[in-house]
């Protein structure tokens, strides 16, 4: 199955679905300009499936499209833009 990702800004964060289930989260908060990623947390059950990469690259795609920098605060996002180069531009700098 194909896993779904959406915003759900009211509650600051990405979700994951995988057949009709909540398969994993991307918490955040938001700023002028600038979106924190906080957390990443997909269950035990959709470890490996590819779920936070999902996760990931619809958030940073999201941020690109809205103009958006980032600060990965969290570990997952932070390694996941390490392996994945072509979104290092998206990193806020001081």
């Amino acid at each position: 199955m194909a896993v779904q990702i959406s915003d759900q800004a009211d509650q600051s964060r990405y979700e994951a679905h995988e057949g009709g289930e909540l398969a994993g989260v991307a918490a955040y908060e938001r700023g002028d300009g600038v979106v924190t990623f906080t957390r990443t947390v997909v269950p035990d059950a959709y470890s490996g499936q590819g779920v936070g990469s999902a996760l990931a690259r619809t958030a940073l795609d999201d941020a690109r499209a809205q103009g958006l920098s980032v600060v990965p605060r969290c570990s997952f996002i932070a390694a996941w833009i390490e392996r994945h180069p072509e979104y290092a531009d998206l990193v806020a700098t001081d």
